[in-house]
């Protein structure tokens, strides 16, 4: 029976590979013709029967070939045993392409355009999530001799500008001097810790610089405890009006949904470990607009700790091999460079 079934899932692959590549129902003589199965169109017709009773496939036409239903590409996807790597000539290009950004909003704006260009689907990466985020310096930028910029810049490469007006005038060693004690609270705590030990400051401060680090402090909780609204990077819309037959009735629908940034965000959601792939496929997705879509997501960052999401969002007849690889591939590099920056 073990052999029954092996084979009957090599059909189904047969099946997948030819629609997803042709767009076209798949019959019994083109697999035979096209598959090296080693068994008659009989067999196969036979196995076709079978998947089609279990739901696997369907026939979308009277007198037509089968194409595979989201029960079917869950168990195509389920038994990928490997995932087709990246030739070195991709890894290259993409870490180059990458590795040239200039800032976050940069490499993140690139991941989206490269991701798009992979898989010819629409790409959309999370800003880094400032739960998950340390601070790794802050700056402070004497403007004129009463008013400073501060420059907060954390481990996942996030930067937040602010000014303070301190009311008096401070020497070069002042300012010095706050540049060090801000620093030796806030460097290397997470954003959340940070916020408590710099709101203490001000009590522990040299009574020369109390009022200024009280007035420092003040704005600077303000970047640390405000969690702005997620932002998203979208790319590659423009995709899925390719093959419009791939989203019969529901295209329009699909892209009203991309443009609700909450909608995208719960498709990220699935994402929880950097370099674990998600794939949602038709019916699994909970937003009733995205059903005729798969959305192949992952999470980004370094080691155990998640910085964000990423994924592609396209017709459940895709490439799932190859989008995959790309994904994680495109992931890999991204949180390897926020990680270095």
């Amino acid at each position: 029976m073990a052999n029954t079934d092996e084979r009957r899932f090599e059909v189904l692959r047969a099946i997948v590979a030819d629609y997803v590549s042709n767009q076209e129902p798949v019959g019994s003589k083109t697999i035979v013709e096209r598959h090296n199965l080693g068994v008659s169109s009989a067999t196969v017709r036979n196995d076709m029967a079978a998947l089609e009773e279990e739901g696997y496939i369907t026939q979308p036409h009277t007198s037509a070939g089968r194409i595979p239903t989201d029960k079917g590409y869950r168990l195509f996807v389920d038994k990928l045993s490997e995932i087709k790597p990246l030739s070195a000539a991709e890894r290259r290009a993409i870490t180059s392409f990458l590795d040239s950004g200039t800032d976050l909003d940069d490499v993140l704006r690139r991941s989206v355009r490269l991701l798009a260009q992979l898989t010819r689907q629409v790409a959309v990466v999370q800003y880094p999530m400032l739960t998950n985020a340390a601070v790794r310096h802050l700056e402070v930028v004497p403007l004129t001799p009463a008013r400073l910029m501060l420059v907060l810049i954390t481990d996942s490469g996030r930067v937040d500008q602010r000014t303070v007006d301190l009311g008096d005038v401070l020497t070069e060693e002042s300012v010095l001097r706050l540049r060090t004690v801000l620093n030796g609270a806030l460097a290397g705590r997470r954003l959340a810790e940070a916020a408590a030990r710099v709101a203490e400051l001000p009590e522990v401060a040299p009574g020369e610089l109390r009022d200024s680090l009280t007035r420092i402090c003040t704005v600077l909780i303000e970047s640390l405890v405000d969690h702005p609204e997620e932002r998203l990077v979208l790319g590659g819309t423009a995709n899925l009006t390719r093959n419009v037959a791939d989203f019969p009735g529901s295209l329009r629908q699909v892209l009203e949904a991309l443009e609700e940034q909450v909608v995208v965000l719960k498709l990220l959601a699935a994402a929880r470990n950097p370099g674990a792939v998600t794939v949602l496929i038709g019916e699994e997705n909970e937003d009733e607009q995205m059903r005729s879509t798969s959305v192949v997501s992952i999470g980004y960052g370094r080691d155990d700790m998640l910085l964000g999401g990423m994924g592609i969002v396209g017709p459940t007849r895709m490439d799932y091999p190859g989008t995959i690889a790309a994904v994680r591939a495109v992931a890999n590099y991204v949180g390897q460079i926020l990680s270095g920056r």
